[in-house]
C-alpha cells in the first residue's frame, strides 16, 4: 500500500513542505531516498523502539520511504512522527479514513515515544496555513508558537500513542488556541528601568534620541561609567513592535530554537549582546546548514557590542553590509539563503587602553600614538555607520547617592513613540522606510533641511572641529529626529548645535592632547 504523510522543511525563516511517500510490500528490507542526513536515517531506529513500547509492532514489509522534493537535503530529527505515523498506515496497522491529507506532522521521537520539541515550529505552521491544510500536529512544546498562526488548528501532543489514537478516531486532541493580541500586549513590560540609573543625564538623551530615530550609537568612556548599564535599559523606551514585527522575530528565533518550551509570541524587541571572541559565522549566520546569527536575532531590537575594540576585525567588518541593507544574503555550495537583520547597534568601549583618557580625576598613561592605535581598531567605514557617538564620564558621589528617582523609561518611551509617528507619517510614501535613520542622502535634500542659520553653524562646526565629511549627513539625520522630538518641522540651530555634540570620535584631535 502507498500512503503520504506531509511534514515541512525549514530554509532561512521560510518552510517547504515535504512529502513522505511510503510503501509497503512484502519482503523485510527497509529503504528512506530522498538526500537524508544521518539524522534522519536514524529515525529507522527510534521510530521501532517508540512504537514497540507503545503496543505497536514494527511492521515486517519491504518499506520504501521517499522525502519529495528528493532534490533537497533533509536534516534533523523533526520528522520521525511524520514516518512513524506513514509507515504504520502504509502496513495497514492504522486506519486513518482520509485524515492524513488534512495534517501536516513534525516532532522528534524519544524512544519511549515521546514527543520532543522541534525547532521552527511558527514558520511551518504558517507554511501549513498557506497551502491549505486544516490543522498542524506537533510536540506540545511547540503548540503555543504555532498557535501563533491564525485559521490553522493546532494540537500538541506529547507521545506518538496520542497521534496515533487520533488517526483511528479512538481519541481526541485539545486544539490550543491563544489569544494572539492579548499574547502581544501581555509582554509589554521591562523588569530594567532608566528609572534606576542616577546621573548620565547627556547620555540618556542621547539614548533617546537614537531611539526615537533608530539610529546606531557608540558610548566611549571609562570602566565602570555606566555603558553596558544604560544600553541594556535601551529596549525600555523603544517603541512597541507592531504585530507583523512581533510574527517576524518570533520565526527568526523559532528557526533558530531560541523562543524556549511553551512559548507563543515574542512580543518584546530583543537585545542581544554578543561575547567579543564570538567568530564572523556566529555573528552573520551560516554553517553547513545555515542558521540565523546574532544580527539576525537582533532583527527589530538592539545588538550590543561592549568593548568593541576587543571584537576580531573580520567580525566587525562583517557588519558593514547588513547595516546598510538591513538583510544578510548567506551563500553556500548546497543553496542560499537571506536573513532579515534591521537592527539597531549599540557599541560601548574604552577611550584608550588604559581606560582612562579624558577621565575627570584619574591620570591617562597612555601616549598620544597609543590611544590612536586603539581607536583605529574600529575602521572608518564601520564609524560611518554609526550616527551617535557620545562621551561617557564616571557619575560624581553625589548623584550615586541621591534619593530622588530619575525619570522612568515610560515617560521617554511617549516621546520617542511620539516622534515614531511623526516619522512615519513623513515616509509614508517611501518604500521600506519607517526611520530618520534608513533616509538615503537624496531624502535628506527633501526631509532635512536646515535654514540659513543653523546651515552656517554647521559649516563652522565641520571647520573648528575638523570633523570629516562623512559627518555631514549624519548630523542631519540626527538633527532631524531631535526635531522630531521637539515637534518641530523645520530643523532649528539648536538641534544642529545638539546633533554636532554626537560626533565626539570625529572631532580630529581626538587623541591628541593625552597627559
Amino acid at each position: 500500500m502507498l500512503i503520504k504523510t506531509f511534514s515541512a522543511a525549514v530554509y532561512g525563516i521560510s518552510a517547504t513542505i515535504i512529502t513522505i511517500e511510503v510503501s509497503c510490500t512484502k519482503g523485510i528490507q527497509f529503504f528512506l531516498v530522498g538526500l537524508p542526513d544521518v539524522a534522519v536515517r536514524e529515525s529507522h531506529e527510534r521510530i521501532v523502539s517508540a512504537l514497540q513500547v507503545n503496543g505497536y509492532p514494527f511492521p515486517r514489509h519491504r518499506i520504501v520511504i521517499n522525502m519529495a522534493p528528493a532534490d533537497i537535503k533533509k536534516e534533523g530529527s523533526a520528522y520521525d512522527l511524520p514516518l512513524a505515523i506513514g509507515i504504520l498506515a502504509a502496513s495497514g496497522e492504522l486506519k486513518t479514513d482520509g485524515l492524513l491529507d488534512r495534517y501536516l506532522l513534525m516532532g522528534e521521537l524519544s524512544l519511549d515515544g515521546s514527543l520532543m520539541p522541534i525547532r521552527g515550529a511558527l514558520p511551518i505552521a504558517l507554511k501549513a496555513r498557506e497551502e491549505g491544510f486544516e490543522g498542524i500536529i506537533l510536540p506540545q512544546q511547540n503548540a503555543r508558537e504555532a498557535a501563533v498562526t491564525e485559521g490553522l488548528t493546532v494540537y500538541g501532543a506529547s507521545n506518538i500513542r496520542e497521534v496515533i489514537e487520533f488517526f483511528a478516531g479512538e481519541r481526541k486532541l485539545e486544539p490550543t488556541v491563544i489569544d494572539t493580541y492579548a499574547e502581544f500586549f501581555s509582554q509589554q513590560h521591562f523588569d530594567l528601568d532608566f528609572a534606576d540609573v542616577r546621573g548620565q543625564e547627556s547620555v540618556k538623551r542621547a539614548l533617546e534620541v537614537a531611539a526615537a530615530g533608530g539610529h546606531n550609537l557608540i558610548m566611549v568612556g571609562p570602566p565602570g561609567s555606566g555603558k553596558s548599564m544604560l544600553a541594556k535599559r535601551l529596549p525600555s523606551i523603544l517603541p512597541p513592535p507592531t504585530l507583523q514585527e512581533a510574527l517576524e522575530t518570533t520565526k527568526i528565533h523559532s528557526v533558530a530554537g531560541k523562543t524556549g518550551a511553551g512559548t507563543g509570541l515574542l512580543a518584546q524587541r530583543p537585545f542581544r549582546a554578543p561575547h567579543h571572541t564570538i567568530s564572523d559565522v556566529a555573528m552573520v549566520g551560516g554553517g553547513s546548514f545555515p542558521q540565523p546569527g546574532e544580527i539576525s536575532l537582533a532583527h527589530n531590537g538592539v545588538l550590543f557590542l561592549d568593548e568593541l575594540p576587543e571584537f576580531n576585525r573580520n567580525v566587525l567588518e562583517v557588519l558593514r553590509q547588513p547595516l546598510e541593507d538591513r538583510n544578510i544574503h548567506v551563500s553556500r555550495a548546497r543553496l542560499s539563503v537571506d536573513y532579515p537583520a534591521s537592527f539597531m547597534l549599540v557599541a560601548s568601549m574604552n577611550p584608550c587602553p588604559c581606560g582612562y583618557y579624558n577621565h575627570p580625576t584619574r591620570p591617562c598613561v597612555c601616549t598620544s600614538g597609543a590611544v590612536r592605535k586603539y581607536m583605529n581598531r574600529i575602521s572608518g567605514p564601520l564609524l560611518d555607520r554609526i550616527d551617535i557617538q557620545v562621551e561617557i564620564v564616571p557619575v560624581p558621589f553625589e548623584k550615586i547617592s541621591e534619593q530622588r528617582p530619575s525619570e522612568p523609561s515610560s515617560d521617554v518611551r511617549v516621546r520617542v513613540v511620539r516622534a515614531r509617528e511623526i516619522q512615519q507619517r513623513r515616509y509614508v510614501d517611501e518604500d521600506g522606510i519607517y526611520c530618520n535613520a534608513q533616509m538615503s542622502s537624496r531624502m535628506l535634500h527633501r526631509y532635512a533641511v536646515p535654514d540659513a542659520e543653523s546651515l552656517a553653524r554647521l559649516k563652522r562646526a565641520m571647520e573648528r572641529l575638523n570633523l570629516s565629511a562623512r559627518a555631514y549627513d549624519r548630523i542631519l539625520k540626527v538633527a532631524r529626529t531631535i526635531a522630531d522630538l521637539d515637534a518641530s518641522s523645520d530643523i532649528r540651530p539648536e538641534h544642529i548645535s545638539e546633533a554636532i555634540g554626537y560626533r565626539t570620535l570625529d572631532r580630529g584631535t581626538w587623541g591628541e592632547s593625552v597627559g
